[in-house]
């Protein structure tokens, strides 16, 4: 138990010095001294720094204090403890260290810059933190509104670029976007890795094969639930079935669904995306 729990620590202080590092490089090395902006906390910090020459370091700081605090109710204490010493490194690293000048070309710094600092998020939250508190309010409000945290980042966003074309410019406000993009998007990949996983569930009245043909054709586990069911206005009632539950990654939902057809060409397939897994038959195949 104590092993496990020391090769977490050790990942997760690895996951926030890389992260820190990486987004350090993104706002000091490329988006800094081009005046881009990125969404959420940190694009808040960016622009008020163009506009009132404060340090970004203690703007990095002030701006995610709020956040952070409500993460300590919200979330956890741990949370709070470690994104708060991840965004104390990031301001003195973008305030100690000197990067020279990478590129001038407005597009590479919008999407590098972008790349970099989505790096950062990423691999900051796959260390238990954040060094972006824009998430953690976003969660607090969509726990009290209609609102999902994804809708209020888009709305905090859209305002964020709509004040930046006013008071910078237009051609800044539209490369921002661009750099907020490319760091979403890589915010993604570094949480999801380069595999989606599927969720895949089979109601059909042979699935007891189709059970023996994803566990011997392709070397996936899967679930049977007992279940009964029914249709129509009247109420018909369906005999007791199995109903099978498997996840997959995306290259091969075409083969699973190939294999369940080829037995069964009407069985009632449900996917739906699943954001990652742990454990079962998904990273590796199994040895024969």
């Amino acid at each position: 138990m104590r092993s496990v729990t020391l090769r977490v620590r050790i990942k997760e202080i690895l996951f926030l010095f890389l992260g820190v590092c990486s987004a350090s490089l993104g706002l000091k090395g490329l988006l800094l001294p081009n005046h881009f902006l990125d969404g959420g906390a940190m694009g808040v910090s960016l622009l008020t720094q163009f506009l009132s020459d404060i340090n970004l370091s203690v703007l990095i700081i002030a701006v995610n204090a709020p956040f952070i605090l409500m993460g300590a109710r919200q979330i956890s204490l741990p949370f709070a403890v470690k994104s708060s010493l991840a965004i104390i490194a990031l301001a003195a690293l973008v305030h100690l260290i000197e990067f020279p000048v990478i590129t001038e070309d407005k597009l590479l710094i919008a999407v590098f810059g972008g790349f970099f600092l989505g790096s950062g998020i990423g691999l900051a939250i796959r260390g238990g933190a954040v060094i972006d508190g824009t998430e953690v309010l976003a969660l607090s409000i969509s726990r009290r509104t209609s609102f999902t945290v994804g809708d209020l980042i888009g709305i905090f966003n859209v305002i964020l670029f709509s004040v930046s074309a006013l008071v910078l410019s237009l051609e800044v406000a539209m490369y921002s976007i661009l750099t907020y993009i490319v760091a979403s998007k890589t915010v993604d990949f570094i949480i999801n890795g380069i595999e989606e996983y599927i969720g895949v569930m089979i109601v059909s009245p042979d699935s007891a094969e189709i059970k023996d043909r994803i566990m011997h054709e392709m070397g996936r586990g899967v679930t049977a639930f007992r279940s009964d069911g029914g249709f129509g206005t009247k109420g018909q009632s369906l005999a007791d079935r199995d109903v099978l539950f498997c996840v997959v990654t995306r290259l091969e939902v075409s083969k699973l669904i190939l294999e369940v057809e080829k037995i069964d060409p009407t069985a009632f397939v449900i996917q739906y995306p699943i954001r990652d897994t742990k454990g079962g038959m998904i990273k590796k195949r199994p040895l024969h």
